[in-house]
């Protein structure tokens, strides 16, 4: 009995996961999925029209496509960082069997 609600509660939370990621694909087809910064960049234009940015960019990846995958990178490593450091913590406090040989 309680081998079917453990297996209930992850498929159930795939299932909600899924299903967030396609609804706004499915019900809003011609929407544009822009960026923060590109919708910052519009508000300071239309605040402050004669403002000068400080810097450029040192490197401009060639497509989206490319920035796109840095930036899943950068998330995936950060998410790596901070899976890593609380399954650290969470094994630092359990006590240690050495009853293995």
């Amino acid at each position: 009995m309680m081998k079917s609600k453990n297996i209930i509660t992850p498929l159930l939370l795939i299932a909600m996961v899924i299903g967030i990621t396609i609804f706004p694909l499915l019900f809003n087809k011609n929407a544009e999925f822009g960026g923060a910064d590109g919708k910052a960049k519009e508000m300071v234009t239309e605040v402050q029209p004669e403002y000068e940015p400080w810097f450029e960019p040192l490197w401009e990846p060639p497509s989206g496509e490319i920035e796109s995958m840095l930036f899943s990178l950068q998330a995936a490593i950060g998410a790596g960082i901070i899976g890593y450091g609380l399954g650290y913590l969470k094994g630092r406090n359990k006590p240690k069997d050495h009853t293995h040989a």
